[in-house]
């Protein structure tokens, strides 16, 4: 059994009762030897394999992790791991069934499913001499602590290597805010060791020299780390507890201390790291790591140190050095469930009647689409040539936009907005075709949406990677989008753009986005007859006159000829 993203509208399908289909992945095995000790977690294997793969080398994929290696991993830990498989590309991610499981789904108060799992157990598991497309190799015994970033989650630098990267790229040094938790690392485990860290570092007379703050990932992990005494010991040392929630992580973060452009470092234990995603500041260098690795760090408040061997001066003079962190699988008193904030529906729903207010400015119902007119679209400008990586959130951006995620007008004035023109080399700045304007990506893009025309979009590689977000698929097709024409797609992200009926199309031959400029317009051709296995034709027309013409544009692939 496999458990996969998808999109909002595939699960609407599913509850829908409408077939899931997905292409059959392959699957590369991540094999496990050694074990995993001292300041190495779970986390620095997942940051080791995207180092490995990169954000788009676990696309059309299933990542099996195997080997002896396995037992030495906590259930959470193993959790982290398939968390951040989402940074890859992965289809989903796997571990074999083992007792690590057991114990959690028990102290889960969930017995029934253990007992149950553990009678197919020998099917939970890797078949002897099973083939992988691809097999990595990692060592646990050898692993270093790894850091990924800044700007994306598959840069990565081994913590010993470190302070010789920063200085030679020029990030900067000072280390503004340190941030643990969220849904990647926000177990009991991550929470208990991070505490032993403050509590070392405290006993010994240190102070925190970043901003410190902790994201519970659920009620009960708040509730027990309270319980426990692990809340106490991060506000003791002057950490700020933030709420159950996404937090800043998702960009929900009003951030005061630095001015936006301004050059900075954070690091989190985040599972995602892309321009702005935090707080909104595109001069944010966001690293990556292990809640253990961000927690010593924001005592330390460089880049340049080292806690597996550097030292930090007390207030007395005494060097202090950290000893390995220590902590709990699992809550030795159980978990605590805190408070049950569930709210149920009525029980008669038919008589529900939904109201929104036409003046509010969060919340707008949704109005069918205009259908397809049934022709080949000609002459449409290319809104925007997008160069390089195209994440989610440079297509939907995150922090204070959220609160329109039901206005879909509102939010739409986010479109693309950091996304990088290609002609330029800068974000939301593109010239209208119209009357040769220069404005923002969705200022323009309505100005042809009210014009009647329809526009495409150009992308580079792996065009949507990052969080499975629908408004990025929406906020095309609402200003009149008709297609995306890419050197590659994120998997759920192309899903989404279909299932909103936008075009999502590849180019089979990469090299010819080369050949598209962001002033050029295009006819697409072939969609009256457009069926599986038959390639679409693109003619793309320039500026200066002249015409190329492809040789097929399927929605997996597009080639300029």
């Amino acid at each position: 059994m496999i458990a996969c993203g998808v999109g909002g509208a595939d699960a609407v399908d599913v509850m829908a009762g409408i077939p899931w289909e997905l292409k059959c992945p392959k699957v590369i095995g991540v094999n496990l030897t050694g074990k995993i000790g001292g300041w190495t977690t779970p986390k620095d294997v997942i940051l080791k394999v995207a180092g490995i793969l990169t954000v788009k080398g676990g696309t059309g994929a299933i990542v099996e992790y195997k080997g002896p290696g396995v037992e030495s991993l906590s259930c959470t830990g193993m959790a982290t791991i398939c968390n951040m498989g989402a940074e890859i590309g992965a289809t989903t991610s796997l571990f074999p069934f083992n007792h690590r499981m057991t114990d959690y789904l028990n102290a889960t108060k969930r017995p029934e499913i253990a007992k149950y799992a553990q009678q197919f157990a020998h099917n939970l598991k890797a078949d002897e001499g099973a083939e992988y497309d691809q097999v990595i190799e990692i060592n646990l015994s050898e692993l270093e602590p790894h850091i990924n970033g800044p700007f994306t989650p598959d840069l990565a630098t081994p913590i010993s290597k470190l302070a010789a990267e920063a200085k030679k790229n020029g990030w900067p040094d000072e280390i503004k805010v340190g941030l643990i938790g969220s849904c990647t690392n926000s177990s009991y485990e991550d929470m208990s060791r991070s505490a032993s860290l403050v509590k070392q570092a405290t006993d010994a007379g240190l102070e925190l020299k970043s901003k410190f703050t902790i994201t519970p990932g659920s009620e009960q992990v708040r509730a027990t780390i309270a319980r426990d005494g692990q809340i106490d010991l991060f506000e003791g040392a002057g950490g700020i507890v933030l709420a159950n929630a996404c937090g800043p992580c998702i960009g929900q973060w009003d951030r005061k201390d630095v001015k936006k452009g301004e050059p900075n470092t954070i690091v989190t234990s985040y599972n995602r790291n892309f321009t702005g995603r935090n707080d909104a500041n595109p001069a944010t260098h966001a690293f990556v790591a292990s809640p253990d690795i961000v927690t010593a760090l924001s005592f330390a408040g460089t880049l340049s140190f080292n806690p597996l061997t550097d030292s930090i001066p007390t207030p007395s003079g005494t060097p202090f050095k950290f000893s390995d962190p220590s902590g709990f699988e699992l809550p030795p008193r159980g978990y605590d469930p805190g408070q049950d904030t569930f709210q149920p529906p009525p029980q008669d729903r038919a008589t529900v009647q939904v109201q929104v207010d036409p003046k509010s400015d969060r919340l707008q119902l949704l109005k069918p689409f205009a259908p397809w007119d049934g022709k080949d679209p000609k002459d449409l400008p290319v809104l925007i040539k997008v160069k390089g990586k195209c994440t989610t959130d440079h297509i939907s951006a995150g922090g204070p936009w959220l609160k329109y995620r039901g206005h879909l007008e509102n939010i739409s004035q986010n479109c693309l907005i950091g996304a990088i023109n290609a002609e330029n080399g800068e974000a939301n700045k593109i010239q209208s075709q119209l009357d040769g304007s220069w404005g923002g990506v969705p200022q323009v893009a309505a100005g042809y949406r009210e014009a009647g025309i329809k526009w495409v979009v150009i992308g580079d590689h792996n065009y949507g990677e990052g969080s499975s977000r629908e408004h990025a698929a929406l906020e095309p097709r609402f200003l009149g989008g008709l297609a995306i024409i890419v050197r590659s797609f994120a998997r759920i992200h192309e899903t989404n753009l279909k299932k909103q009926g936008m075009l999502a199309l590849t180019f089979v031959n990469p090299e010819d986005y080369d050949k598209v400029k962001g002033t050029d317009k295009v006819d697409i051709n072939g969609l009256q007859t457009f069926a599986p296995g038959k390639n679409l034709t693109l003619t793309v027309k320039h500026k200066d006159g002249s015409v190329d013409v492809s040789r097929g544009c399927l929605d997996t692939g597009c080639a300029v000829c």
